[in-house]
């Protein structure tokens, strides 16, 4: 008798994750499938024959941003037999981060940043790829240096305290959190400094280096 099972096929999806002026969010597109028509769906596509997951998942976003050398690992395999109405797929997902300075760098018309904590229904199961990303980045914050990846080249120990509060959802004590941040030698102070709307220049800080590694921060 002929053996007619069928398989999977292997995609790739990433949820990129920004912070847009205190408010983390994720890129994304509209789906293209009849089955989530008029529906929001991450950057994904199917995995070539000589691809890696890796390979795929970045050429899919060469088509949507000017740059994708943004730090990204490794999500989860999303392999639900029904996650696809239209068959088999299993999904390798991937977390991508985005400077706030760079995230307006997107050349798609129908791709467009959106806050996580109000997304409507998402095609396939992108909510729950949105979930585990975000809870991988609150994760990665408090024991490494990955907060690099959200920031710009300089910056103020303000906006470095914000973008840790904004991704982890809690209020820092300020001074605690500037003495903790200087003594694991992080950042370095730079000869520039901002002007602040009511209170003197504030000294601009670049990180020692960009570069992923783990840390004793909380």
């Amino acid at each position: 008798m002929k053996d007619t099972k069928t398989f999977a096929v292997l995609a790739t999806d990433v949820a990129v994750l920004t912070i847009d002026n205190g408010v983390l969010k994720v890129l994304l597109t509209q789906a293209t499938s009849k089955n989530f028509k008029g529906m929001l769906t991450l950057p994904g596509g199917l995995v070539g024959h000589k691809e890696r997951t890796e390979e795929a998942a970045i050429r899919v976003l060469k088509e949507i941003m000017i740059k994708t050398d943004y730090y990204n690992e490794q999500l989860y395999t999303f392999d639900d037999p029904g996650r696809d109405p239209e068959g088999r797929v299993v999904t390798v997902a991937y977390l991508m981060l985005v400077p706030e300075d760079e995230a307006k760098r997107v050349t798609r018309k129908d791709a467009s940043w959106h806050a996580v904590k109000t997304l409507p229904k998402l095609a396939y199961d992108h909510n729950e790829v949105v979930k585990a990303a975000v809870k991988r980045l609150m994760g990665k914050l408090t024991y490494t240096n990955i907060v690099y990846s959200l920031m710009p080249l300089e910056f103020t120990l303000s906006d470095l305290q914000k973008t840790y509060e904004t991704a982890l959802e809690l209020t820092l004590d300020k001074r605690n959190f500037i003495k903790k941040i200087k003594s694991l030698n992080l950042v370095h102070k730079t000869t520039h400094k901002v002007e602040g709307s009511a209170h003197r220049p504030a000294t601009l800080y670049r990180f020692r280096e960009r570069k992923y590694k783990r840390v004793d921060l909380f």
